[in-house]
């Protein structure tokens, strides 16, 4: 199903030029196994269906999606409530329109967004400067990474086990062609961190370690204070980074309070759509003295000749982001109309009820763990300190559990057999709540959960 927009005679013209005879023939190089199989649709020779057809067969597929489903689903991105004002500002022309605002004069509303933008995660994180131009999560650990390995020049990093899988994937992948050391220390199996393995490990290579990367809340949803590690790091010159859950910090230590050179995070949790996976959002905090390694867009304050506020991008020019090897960083999207929806939602909320929707997630996170250990024996929990997700180690494979809870209306959560291999992981379950989680549903929840299991 297509809608191509040339003629027949654009086509064979366009073939002609490219010297070929086909459309297949400039998918020749791909071998059969990876082509579209026999039986589907060549959707490169289909006839076009008009706008008609093309929403009604879109309708069709939308209606695919179960949309009923309460979620229990974690792991970094979470089902919080959105205000309405958010999608209402974020749609708005001049937003929802502009990229990136080269011309001052031109864009001082969205310059103002990210700057403000900007200043929120400096007061959310305790961080001196942050910027607006990181994808998600995951390229925010790489870009902090990309920052510890440039101001120490040094090649290796040192990341927790309990950093989103995920995350460090990303990591992997973008560092592959780098010549780094990427040195990961296992949880422990209550999900803690492993500090005996960590200090040792600092201990035996403290000088080529270029940056140390730890998660709070842990992907286990594992609360805990990172500053004895950070001060460790700092006897031996490395970096310290620390991801964070933004909706945590109003309740728990922040990064800088920490003493963390660099905080980032995934800031889909203030007021982004799960949209099946984005787009979202990276943020990424630091240190005054980093703002030189820096990377994408960062804008700030200044006035003009008339005395009167103005904001502009700083620190890096446009050819900043064409410099391949030499540029700080390639980013070269700009992420301002997430960035705005972010703002717009903390602006919103302000800062008592930030810590009331955080409060709202704990408590009922700890409600959650607390009626599946007193009403379902066989499932075991642990007794860590939590933000809104943690783990439970099931008596059937969790796999199966997910399965079976979908029929019952939930998605239960995330089966970290997934995602991590030691014994019993199998069987294990990543648990989430936010603040949309009704009493109601948390108990139904556990009582479908006590039938399967």
């Amino acid at each position: 199903m297509s809608f191509i927009s040339v003629t027949s005679a654009q086509r064979a013209e366009m073939l002609s030029a490219c010297g070929v005879s086909s459309i297949d023939d400039l998918f020749a190089d791909i071998p059969a196994s990876l082509s579209p199989h026999p039986s589907a649709q060549n959707f490169f020779d289909a006839d076009g269906l008009s706008e008609l057809e093309t929403a009604a067969e879109c309708e069709k597929l939308a209606s695919m999606n179960d949309t009923r489903l309460i979620s229990f689903l974690g792991g970094g991105f979470y089902d919080h409530f959105i205000p309405a004002a958010v999608d209402a500002v974020a749609s708005r022309s001049e937003f929802y329109t502009a990229y990136t605002p080269y011309q001052p004069e031109l864009s001082q509303g969205t310059l103002q967004a990210i700057y403000e933008y900007q200043s929120q995660i400096c007061r959310l994180t305790g961080m001196e400067i942050s910027n607006a131009s990181l994808y998600d999560g995951g390229t925010a650990i790489f870009e902090a990474c990309k920052m510890a390995l440039s101001a120490t020049d040094r090649r290796t990093i040192i990341i927790d086990g309990g950093v989103n899988p995920i995350y460090r994937k990303m990591l992997k992948t973008h560092t592959i062609n780098l010549g780094i050391d990427i040195i990961e220390i296992p949880t422990l199996r209550d999900g803690t961190l492993d500090r005996s393995s960590i200090n040792n490990c600092i201990n035996g290579i403290n000088n080529k370690i270029a940056a140390i990367v730890l998660q709070n809340p842990n992907f286990f949803g594992v609360i805990d204070d990172h500053s004895d590690i950070v001060d460790k790091c700092k006897s031996v010159g490395a970096i310290t980074v620390q991801s964070v859950n933004p909706l945590s910090l109003a309740l728990i230590k922040t990064p800088g309070e920490q003493g963390f050179d660099i905080a980032v995070g995934e800031g889909q949790s203030m007021g982004i759509p799960l949209s099946f996976g984005g787009p979202y959002l990276g943020f990424i905090g630091a240190k005054k003295s980093l703002a030189r390694k820096m990377p994408g867009r960062i804008v700030a304050r200044t006035t003009d000749t008339n005395g009167r506020d103005g904001f502009v991008l700083s620190l890096q020019a446009r050819e900043q982001h064409i410099r391949r090897e030499k540029a700080t960083s390639n980013i070269c999207s700009n992420e301002a109309l997430c960035a705005l929806r972010a703002h717009v939602y903390l602006s919103l909320i302000g800062k008592q009820g930030l810590v009331d929707v955080a409060t709202l997630c704990r408590n009922k996170a700890v409600y959650l763990r607390e009626r599946i250990k007193t009403s379902i024996p066989s499932i075991k929990t642990y007794d860590a300190p939590i933000f809104n997700e943690f783990v439970i180690d099931l008596p059937i494979s969790a796999d199966e559990c997910v399965k079976a809870m979908l029929t019952k209306g939930f998605a239960a959560g995330i089966p970290i057999g997934r995602y991590y291999d030691y014994d019993g992981a199998d069987n294990a379950l990543l648990v989430a709540v936010t603040e949309k989680r009704t009493r109601r549903e948390i108990d139904a929840f556990v009582e479908e959960l006590r039938r399967v299991v």
